[in-house]
């Protein structure tokens, strides 16, 4: 086995240009301790608040037939609103009929007809809902004798 043997000889110094250059933090007034201990790209990627939902949020809204539709993910259902809510925005028997048979119930603290969403059938809850919402429009803009044509959808 061999070994490599150490030089006895020194090699001069290398010279290095005495010119010292300040750090860009230094010379614009900033601390350099503080600059080193900012947070990477990685950590701040992980920290970004997204931008808060409404809740309920609405979905649709038929402003001549006078019916809303919302989804609230908090409360997870669905809710159809007719009016402003007031006693006089009652809808028609008819209308009420299709709902119930759609399963929803009337929530008279919020007053609102509302839907449970169970995870299992949410998307299927909230298509349902859509399709009803569609059905009940037309249904009341034909009570109120409003031209269907000039519906703008969602």
């Amino acid at each position: 086995m061999s070994r490599k043997r150490k030089s006895t000889t020194q090699e001069p110094p290398v010279e290095t240009p005495t010119t010292t250059v300040e750090p860009i933090a230094v010379s614009e007034g900033i601390d350099p301790n503080t600059v080193a201990t900012e947070q990477s790209f990685a950590e701040q990627v992980g920290q970004r608040k997204g931008i808060p939902t409404p809740d309920p949020f609405g979905i649709a809204g038929d402003y001549l037939a006078g019916v809303r539709l919302f989804e609230s993910k908090r409360d997870r259902q669905m809710a159809i609103k007719f009016g402003e809510g007031r006693p006089e925005d009652k809808p028609s028997p008819d209308v009420i009929d299709k709902l119930k048979e759609d399963g929803f119930r009337w929530n008279p603290t919020d007053r609102i007809w509302s839907k449970a969403i169970w995870p299992a059938s949410a998307m299927t809850t909230r298509i349902n809902a859509e399709r009803l919402y569609q059905d009940i429009c037309q249904t009341i803009r034909k009570e109120k004798g409003i031209d269907t044509s000039a519906e703008i959808p969602f």
